[in-house]
């Protein structure tokens, strides 16, 4: 018996775009839990770059806007002046005769008209701002969508369903409000400051420089409320995650979670971890009430005081009460969308800490595409494995030194005890992840030189637990490939054995399966992902413990078409249950990552003592 290597207790998540991922042998025992969030936030002002970049084709609107805004700002920052006018020129000396009534008269209405032209180039450019956020967002959701699709099964490892889509969802969102409010207000308030603030200096450089004291007492509040507020606007961001996963995870596994009577359990895990939100929500909401709209009426009442103590310690003549009312304008100008910047800093801070969560997601590297490469397209279905091996941890290997050839269109069976490595070998030949030493060709050219598109079209796979989407059969089987013709689909199913039964389906091939296949049994949903794998017309079918949880009618049924395979498709099966692979043409054993033993059924049930004959007899003893 060869030496045994390490046993590296490891399973793969179960899904990667049309084929699915393969199953495995066990779970990493050092993953300690770890998932995507875990890893260490960057800073939310990091993701002002992705923010630009989801903007890109919106830079023409956006420039027209900003256009706008100043226009917009440049006329509310007539009204005050226009009012000096009237009380200076009209009003205190009481000149009601002839022109002067049609001149005040003028006057009034171009003030009427400018609030008005404010006003409604406000309106407009909030909706052209709604329509550059709609859009943005649309490509940030599909641009993280794709990758998160095209991302490694390592990553998928340590990643938390839930958590992955709520950062594709409520962060996407999230960004779509940093868009569509916060950043239309802060600017727009912005411009509207600036503009007040030179207004005023024309009028009075002095009294100007009192009321944009307010400016930075302003900075150095939002400062002080970023600073409190960031931890708990993370954390609540991070537990809102957890809510989710919790959530998706109890309802995935409802079935077992009511059978074993966990219910009380997972309900007091989710209120502990709800009530830390809570808690986190709080403490943010804390900063927001003392720091935020309080301390800035607090400033605006002390300025307001200053500037007419100010006016007090001058000659108030008639002149000085029309500036009087300008400045009272422009501190109002000036103060309330200070007000509006700092109300908006709250969803600021959950925006940009979202946007940096949803930009670390695309900063996880995707692997190199071989679209490109000058790979042929599989043929004939060969398959070599030349001294692979491979490992998940450094020190610890999963496959060591191992040699195989698949003869195109033969029957491959794949054994062995739990943590040999079978479901690590199958995802190396999915590529699912790549060999760190050794090489794998197919029809004699290496794995990773087939091109995606070629690959996958060649390959199929038929996993442990099928997965079946709450859609009809059809859509079941097709997988929205466009290339299968009905005639394809319906030779699929009859290859599979499930022609007639979903033929006779209320609405046939159309009939809605339910959500992961409710609708129909355990063996008929292995069945319809065979179905799946052979519509496609695949060279190489690569079954994961696909008989293991289905009973013995439904297994001699996959046998049949297996055997109707042979010679046309290179079948390659990891078993459980080793009746499904008695009748290969080659059975490989795998103990601890060493190919053991290999040969026909009765070969290696000649050798006396071998690994695969007491797996045999296990297997009888327990059946």
């Amino acid at each position: 018996m060869p030496p045994s290597g390490a046993i590296n207790n490891w399973r793969p998540a179960l899904t990667h775009s049309d084929t699915a991922a393969a199953g495995s042998d066990s779970k990493n025992e050092n993953n300690n839990g770890s998932t995507a969030e875990a890893s260490k936030p960057e800073s939310p002002w990091a993701a002002v770059g992705l923010l630009m970049e989801a903007a890109q084709p919106e830079r023409p609107q956006l420039w027209r806007g900003l256009a706008w805004l100043i226009t917009a700002a440049g006329l509310e920052a007539l009204g005050p002046i226009l009012g000096k006018h009237y009380i200076d020129a009209y009003l205190l000396p009481g000149r009601f005769d002839g022109m002067d009534v049609q001149a005040m008269a003028s006057l009034l209405a171009a003030l009427l008209l400018t609030g008005w032209a404010a006003s409604w180039i406000r309106f407009a450019q909030l909706s052209r701002m709604a329509g550059v956020a709609r859009r943005s967002v649309q490509r940030l959701r599909e641009r993280v969508y794709n990758h998160v699709l095209a991302l490694p099964m390592a990553f998928f490892d340590r990643a938390i369903t839930g958590q992955l889509v709520s950062r594709v969802t409520n962060d996407s969102e999230a960004v779509n409000t940093l868009y569509r409010q916060v950043l239309y207000v802060m600017l727009d308030s912005s411009i509207v400051v600036l503009g007040s603030l030179i207004a005023m200096a024309w009028l009075d450089w002095r009294l100007m420089l009192i009321v944009a004291m307010l400016v930075p007492a302003m900075l150095i509040i939002i400062s002080i409320y970023r600073r409190l507020s960031a931890p708990a606007v993370a954390r609540a961001r991070e537990l809102r995650s957890d809510i989710n996963a919790q959530m998706a995870e109890s309802m995935a596994g409802m079935a077992m979670l009511q059978s074993a009577g966990a219910a009380p359990r997972f309900s007091a895990r989710f209120e502990a971890t709800n009530s830390q939100h809570r808690s986190a929500r709080v403490r943010e909401l804390s900063a927001n009430a003392w720091l935020l709209r309080p301390a800035l009426d607090l400033l605006n009442v002390l300025l307001l005081v200053t500037v007419i103590y100010g006016f007090g310690q001058r000659d108030l003549s008639g002149l000085e009460v029309g500036l009087l009312y300008a400045f009272l304008s422009y501190i109002a100008r000036v103060v309330e969308p200070l007000s509006q910047i700092t109300l908006q800093f709250s969803q600021l801070q959950q925006s940009m800490i979202a946007a940096a969560r949803v930009r670390s997601l695309l900063q996880e590297t995707a692997p190199v595409s071989s679209a490109q490469t000058d790979g042929r397209r599989i043929e004939a279905g060969e398959i070599r494995i030349e001294h692979l091996a491979f490992s998940y941890q450094p020190g610890r290997p999963v496959l060591e030194r191992l040699n195989l050839h698949f003869e195109p269109g033969s029957f491959v069976g794949i054994v062995g005890h739990t943590g040999s490595g079978k479901s690590t070998l199958l995802s190396l030949l999915l590529r699912f992840y790549a060999p760190q030493q050794g090489r794998i060709t197919i029809d004699g050219q290496a794995l990773d030189s087939v091109p995606d598109e070629a690959f996958r079209s060649a390959v199929g796979l038929v996993p442990q637990e099928p997965y079946l989407m709450a859609a009809s059969a059809r859509e079941n089987i097709t997988m929205g490939r466009p290339d299968i013709s009905e005639a394809q689909m319906r030779e699929a199913a009859r290859a599979a054995r499930i022609d007639d039964f979903l033929s006779a389906l209320p609405q046939g091939y159309d009939t809605l399966l339910g959500e992961g296949g409710t609708r129909v049994s355990t063996g008929q949903k292995q069945l319809i992902a065979m179905a799946r794998a052979l519509a496609g017309a695949p060279k190489i079918l690569f079954l994961d413990e696909a008989t293991s949880n289905i009973d013995s009618a439904t297994e001699q049924i996959v046998g049949e078409a297996l055997t109707a395979l042979r010679g046309r498709v290179t079948v390659v099966a990891i078993a459980h249950r080793l009746s499904t692979i008695r009748d290969a043409d080659q059975i490989v054993v795998l103990n601890h990552g060493h190919l053991v033993e290999r040969g026909s059924h009765g070969e290696l049930m000649a050798i006396e003592g071998g690994l695969y004959q007491r797996l045999v007899q296990l297997q009888d003893l327990s059946e």
